[in-house]
């Protein structure tokens, strides 16, 4: 199948449902919501019933969520949306955990699988009677009335998915989730030397194959039609400066020969220099972190990139993108990807076809 196009909903549930309405129409395939200034369920909630998008949280911060809360979030999103939503959860980073949300944080690979794994017994135990015996070291779930017990959802269990960019990350969600989100501070290098191989390890030590995970790049793209367009684009920059400066990002600047830039990124960082931080990403880093070009030049490079991949959550930071562009990259990339996945279907048919010969013979 062609790769699938996610991008943002809104910053908030006021004008979600009108948003997610217009983004159907520009050719999407799904919408997300992220943790901003504002909850991310709710403009997923005021979205599922007047769209037929599919709906994603990228990223619902887990730890300071109870399992339990996440699972009635999912349930619910899961029911009114007929079947389309997937729970996205992600880790943030100490600081934030621990003095902005005021939850614990110890060892983030560990505590994740066990948050995946809890959010997973327990929508379980829902949908099929199962008896609740969750016994983590960090959450334990043993009880689970009747009075409490939402019973089995008619569109099954939503997916749990985990964003990760670290090899650890990667391997563990690709063993416990049903997917996962590849954070968008990326190469291609990165991503086939150190994301790729994590995720293939993570499948082998579960005994799962890759139709068992739904891998999602997450990719940002600068994109314009016309010259004008493009310089308002590299306004992405900014952000790219931003993840660069977080010491756990170094690791895709080292992969390409970057990471003496980390520590004067993050100096600029710490004195507020952003139009600085900024000036320090060229077009060549632009285009090797990001996507960067036209509708068709860039769909062709995120199928280059990610043709592998079951869907791509396009950000698109610190510039206009009217829905016409939207629209024009929706196209692009739904054409771009079809070819792909039409010689990865007849590959692996003249695979099944010589298994089928060798065998006969």
């Amino acid at each position: 199948m062609p790769l699938k196009l996610d991008v943002m909903l809104s910053g908030s549930v006021v004008d979600a449902a009108e948003r997610a309405q217009a983004l159907e129409r520009a050719g999407v395939d799904g919408v997300f919501s992220f943790e901003n200034a504002h909850d991310l369920f709710f403009p997923l909630v005021a979205a599922a019933p007047v769209c037929s998008l599919d709906l994603l949280t990228n990223v619902a911060i887990a730890f300071p969520r109870s399992p339990l809360h996440l699972a009635h979030a999912a349930y619910d999103l899961q029911l009114l949306s007929r079947g389309r939503f997937r729970l996205g959860l992600g880790s943030q980073v100490r600081a934030h955990i621990e003095k902005r949300y005021g939850a614990r944080w110890d060892r983030p690979v560990a505590q994740m699988r066990e948050w995946v794994l809890a959010t997973k017994t327990i929508l379980d135990s829902w949908q099929n009677g199962t008896r609740l015996d969750f016994r983590g070291e960090y959450t334990s779930h043993t009880l689970m009335t009747p009075a409490f017990n939402p019973g089995p959802n008619p569109y099954g269990l939503p997916k749990v998915l985990v964003g990760a960019l670290g090899p650890k990350m990667n391997q563990m969600a690709a063993e416990v989730a049903d997917g996962i989100l590849v954070m968008p501070f990326n190469s291609d290098r990165h991503m086939r030397e150190r994301t790729m191989p994590a995720i293939e390890a993570g499948l082998a030590a579960s005994g799962r194959s890759r139709a068992d995970l739904e891998i999602t790049a997450e990719v940002i793209v600068a994109v314009g039609r016309t010259d004008e367009e493009l310089t308002a684009a590299r306004a992405a920059r900014g952000v790219l400066g931003f993840y660069g400066s977080t010491p756990s990002y170094r690791q895709v600047l080292d992969v390409e020969g970057w990471g003496q830039l980390q520590p004067e990124l993050n100096a600029r960082s710490k004195r507020g220099d952003w139009a600085g931080m900024t000036e320090l990403i060229d077009d060549e880093m632009l285009g090797t972190l990001g996507v960067f070009g036209t509708p068709d030049q860039v769909a062709a490079e995120i199928v280059r990139r990610f043709g592998h991949c079951d869907r791509v959550c396009a950000y698109f930071p610190g510039y206009p993108v009217g829905d016409d562009l939207l629209a024009d990259l929706a196209r692009a990339l739904r054409a771009a990807s079809a070819p792909a996945a039409e010689a990865g279907a007849a590959a692996a048919g003249t695979a099944a076809g010589t298994a089928v010969g060798t065998a006969a013979s």
